[in-house]
């Protein structure tokens, strides 16, 4: 069955987050769409134990700086993750390709150089509306799903031992 609602998730399987510190860096650009879906992602790591006094968030003026943005919060602070939210909408050039390629790889990037979780939690849909619909409309918001998955994502960084036998 396709999964039509990105806010659906069974609450018996997340972490309890009380002892998480996370990033959660939003763009500016597309306001009405990453506002949403930071205030989403926000409600449900404190809704799962995060305090909030150890959430940062960051803004960065568009989706691009996400990826620089997460690497200097990597860099200069202490997080168990960080989660990208960001919205790139279809318009007339293949400004929209090179926007979405150049930040799911550096996001990809970023998370492999520090060897922590870097959640794309950005949407790439051809028309505002579609945006809409995933940040908090009939579609859920990504928000939501971004946070489900830095909180997964941060137990399972704990949980995973790397002792190397001899």
């Amino acid at each position: 069955m396709k999964k039509t609602n990105l806010s659906d998730y069974d609450p018996t399987t997340i972490p309890d987050g009380k002892d998480y510190t996370i990033g959660i860096i939003a763009a500016e650009w597309n306001p009405e769409v990453t506002n949403a879906m930071c205030q989403g992602a926000i409600d449900t790591l404190v809704e799962h134990g995060v305090k909030e006094e150890n959430l940062t968030v960051i803004r960065v003026p568009g989706t691009f700086e996400l990826t620089t943005a997460a690497d200097l919060l990597l860099t200069r602070t202490f997080v168990d993750a960080v989660i990208c939210i960001g919205c790139v909408i279809q318009g007339e050039t293949r400004h929209f390709e090179f926007i979405c390629q150049a930040v799911s790889q550096g996001i990809t990037n970023v998370a492999l150089k520090h060897g922590k979780p870097v959640i794309f939690s950005v949407l790439t849909c051809n028309t505002m509306q579609q945006a809409l619909d995933r940040a908090g409309g009939r579609h859920g918001n990504k928000g939501v799903e971004g946070a489900i998955t830095a909180l997964k994502m941060v137990a399972l960084d704990r949980d995973i031992n790397f002792e190397i036998p001899c």
